[in-house]
């Protein structure tokens, strides 16, 4: 028998999870997470090009537990549709603007250049040029 989307839940489905009271409060790694995302979309995300914007959500979602996020630039460019000297300007101002630190400059040896993320860009009197 199937259910319909109104019908009660069957007399021996188990018991619905209990919630611990304040249901806003973020829980865990994914509530943090997405207390990044949103800051960067209520603050940041109003001053920056849609390049920018992209380039710090690609980077934003390879961010390892160490907090750092290790992409190459050609593979960020191929993952939002843009081209590699697009992304080269769009990380040159992310970094000015505060919302990306070098943490490691890659190479042809070295591999990828590696990356700190930070969510709101520093308190500044005019927001950057796009």
């Amino acid at each position: 028998m199937t259910r319909r989307l109104n019908d009660p839940p069957p007399m021996n489905a188990p018991p619905a999870a209990e919630t611990t009271g304040d249901t806003n409060k973020p829980k865990g790694k994914a509530g943090d997470r997405f207390a990044t995302l949103n800051a960067f979309l209520d603050f940041t995300a109003q001053h920056l090009g849609r390049a920018e914007c992209l380039t710090w959500l690609a980077l934003w979602r390879d961010v390892k537990r160490d907090g750092v996020a290790t992409t190459a630039q050609a593979d960020i460019a191929r993952r939002i549709g843009a081209h590699r000297g697009t992304i080269k300007r769009a990380i040159t101002k992310l970094v000015a603007a505060g919302l990306l630190t070098v943490a490691r400059r890659g190479s042809l040896r070295r591999g990828a250049s590696a990356y700190r993320v930070h969510p709101v860009m520093p308190i500044r009197t005019k927001p950057p040029k796009r």
